[in-house]
């Protein structure tokens, strides 16, 4: 009701919701409680306790048809939720903002694992006094947390057999602590210590003060304006005469988010780069325009060199070499 009155009273064609709240316990996933869309409705009609806040907001925001984004780390999307939204055909995405230390993680493990440089252990601290780290003060609470900011290196570990065995991880430790006289200058420092060549060690060890409000307050700008785009995003496969919108789980919004949420199937991607090709990508194809790729053949033969040369105008030719 809400959520109806809301868009009635300012006149609008949609509503998307997001939740910004603080960080949840993880719910226990129960047999006849959140395990299905049937049972996550009658729970929520009893006042189960392994229903949170956020799960209740969730499936209010599903039946209403809107679109909801979840920026903390709690298992918001039980399997009752995901199937829900799979059968109102409505979009969900999570989970946990990606603003500061875990985007630069992502960045990191990316490039050492790429580089075939093999990092053994992974080290991030931090101290913040906001709300947040007051809440993240209570171990339920950071167990959410801890969770998804230690799988942002998973996906990077498994892409390299070379280096990783199966089932093969770094060591992988995340602490964070309540200090109230920095309140929301956070303090990050990570530690990445990893081995190279001939046995040799690598350590590299990064400090970062940021506000960390400011760096979030984007995200949610983004997430949503991405989140409405995708809503007007049909596709067509070549042969068929349906059109189909993307999955009701919204897996392109993972660049802004610590631990993506994704179809049943489907790859989970934390490499930043990677993420960000893909909405890129995305746009380009809205256009009409090829994927970008940075093969640039047409910059390594002399045939092709020499033909863009003789089409480029007089005063660009002089700058070629």
């Amino acid at each position: 009701k809400d959520i109806r009155d809301f868009k009635t009273k300012n006149g609008l064609d949609q509503v998307i919701l997001l939740w910004t709240a603080n960080t949840e316990r993880f719910s226990a996933v129960e047999e006849g409680v959140n395990d299905n869309a049937e049972n996550i409705l009658s729970s929520i009609e009893m006042g189960e306790a392994e229903v949170s806040a956020s799960t209740v907001f969730a499936v209010a925001s599903i039946l209403e048809g809107c679109t909801f984004i979840n920026g903390s780390p709690q298992n918001t999307f039980v399997p009752g939720v995901v199937e829900l939204a799979r059968q109102k055909k409505v979009f969900i995405a999570g989970d946990d903002f990606k603003s500061g230390q875990t985007k630069m993680k992502s960045v990191m493990v990316d490039f050492l694992v790429s580089a075939g440089i093999k990092p053994v252990s992974i080290v991030s601290y931090n101290h913040l006094g906001n709300n947040d780290g007051k809440n993240l003060s209570a171990p339920s609470q950071f167990r959410s947390k801890e969770i998804s900011k230690s799988n942002v290196v998973d996906d990077m570990v498994a892409s390299n057999r070379i280096l990783f065995e199966e089932d093969e991880h770094p060591d992988h430790v995340v602490v964070i602590k309540y200090v109230p006289y920095v309140a929301d200058s956070k303090r990050a420092m990570d530690e990445y210590t990893s081995e190279i060549f001939m046995g040799g060690k690598n350590t590299i060890v990064m400090h970062n003060t940021c506000e960390d409000s400011l760096l979030a307050t984007p995200l949610i700008y983004d997430l949503v304006i991405l989140g409405e785009l995708c809503q007007r995003v049909q596709v067509k496969k070549e042969g068929e005469t349906e059109w189909e919108s993307f999955h009701p789980v919204l897996s392109l919004l993972s660049y802004m988010l610590k631990a993506p949420l994704v179809p049943n199937g489907a790859p989970v991607v934390n490499a930043l780069f990677t993420q960000r090709c893909a909405i890129v990508n995305l746009m380009r194809a809205c256009l009409g325009l090829a994927p970008d790729n940075h093969m640039t053949l047409e910059h390594r033969f002399e045939s092709t060199l020499a033909a863009m040369s003789s089409d480029e105008p007089a005063n660009k030719k002089m700058r070629l070499g």
